[in-house]
């Protein structure tokens, strides 16, 4: 089986949203995350914290430049990941797929290299 990062995109107005505003999306993904155990596919999954609250870290030059923020602007940013197993990108597509209607997103698929 291959492991495939599917990446949530989203734009940062979500932060914004109430809990209650925010519930019934978060009592799907649960579900999905429950069906996507059942079925094997599942190897992890986690929502990511505030774009604004980023730090970038950059160690490429001379001297390591610590700076608060995302690496770049961008009107969209990664709101959060799964990572999933599936025997091939049409498996991985059927289930991103699945996971865009559930979280209202966009899904990237990545496969890991190596994996």
């Amino acid at each position: 089986m291959t492991q495939y990062l599917l990446s949530v995109v989203v734009d940062p107005s979500v932060y914004d949203m109430t809990q209650e505003e925010a519930q019934p999306q978060y009592d799907a993904t649960e579900r999905f995350n429950d069906e996507l155990k059942a079925e094997g596919a599942w190897v992890f999954a986690g929502g990511l914290g505030r774009i604004d609250e980023a730090t970038t870290v950059d160690n490429t030059g001379a001297d390591v430049v610590v700076k608060d923020g995302p690496y770049a602007e961008t009107k969209e940013c990664l709101g959060g990941f799964w990572i999933v197993a599936a025997p091939d990108l049409d498996a991985a597509l059927k289930i991103a797929a699945r996971a865009s209607k559930v979280c209202e997103a966009k899904i990237e698929i990545r496969t890991f290299d190596g994996a």
